[in-house]
């Protein structure tokens, strides 16, 4: 395991196109064991593209990202060994609609870490309860409230012992009421010292969470701050301009 303060995620020269648009450019970013990073910005600023960029859910035109010093792979087992590294939480909460709560989080240790199921299922029993969900371990997920499903997502992600989580919206497909419900997990989170890039609107959560904020706009980053620094005096009119645009709705 890498040293906290030691970098594990380094994001070097990144660029990406979509055919004639430019949806990242010349994007650095290091990430340091331990460390929170929250990335902000307005939509379609590439602050996911940057995020599934990181696991290889989308590859790069030119530049390098590597995780824990290992350069990412192109394809095959290499990358899926790397994919068991990096535990993601996107948007809509993916987890298999026929196999339940216990099923979903224990299926990538069994299948991806060779582990036995006993030991599989204790331990996602064990990551339930720290999640808020532990009663819910034997319905299928239509039974569960969206916040649940997105709590059982985290764990699910745990459940693979990754060196970072990814976090890509993780809160915007939810109702407001339970939107602090899964918040409050990925602050227990980070305050555990998991590794953590999350891209979020939440900007309580990255007032409250991260050691750095990252703002991008069109493709770039144009700031990076701590929480105090960014929100209190941001250096960029386009900073200064979103969070303007924040403070007034």
């Amino acid at each position: 395991m890498a040293e906290s303060g030691q970098p594990l995620v380094v994001v070097a020269d990144v660029e990406k196109h979509y055919g004639d648009f430019h949806a990242l450019k010349d994007v650095n970013l290091t990430v340091n064991k331990g460390e929170v990073v929250v990335v902000i910005g307005p939509s379609g600023s590439g602050k996911s593209t940057l995020c599934r960029t990181i696991n290889r859910l989308e590859t790069i035109t030119s530049g390098t990202i590597a995780i824990d010093g290992e350069p990412l792979p192109a394809e095959g087992k290499a990358l899926a060994n790397l994919r068991a590294e990096v535990g993601m939480v996107f948007q809509s909460f993916n987890l298999f609609a026929h196999k339940t709560i216990l099923e979903n989080v224990t299926l990538g240790p069994i299948k991806v870490k060779k582990m036995s199921k006993a030991d599989a299922e204790r331990e996602a029993h064990t990551l339930l309860k720290r999640v808020g969900v532990d009663q819910q371990a034997n319905k299928l997920p239509a039974q569960l409230s969206g916040g649940q499903q997105q709590r059982v997502a985290i764990a699910r992600a745990l459940a693979m012992n990754p060196k970072v989580m990814l976090f890509d919206e993780p809160t915007s497909a939810l109702d407001p009421e339970m939107i602090n419900e899964v918040l409050d997990v990925m602050v227990e989170l980070a305050e555990s010292g998991m590794t953590m890039i999350v891209v979020t609107h939440e900007m309580g959560f990255a007032r409250k969470a991260a050691n750095r904020v990252v703002f991008m706009a069109d493709g770039r980053i144009l700031e990076e701050a701590t929480p105090e620094e960014f929100f209190t005096n941001p250096q960029t009119d386009r900073a200064k301009d979103f969070l303007s645009k924040l403070l007034t709705h």
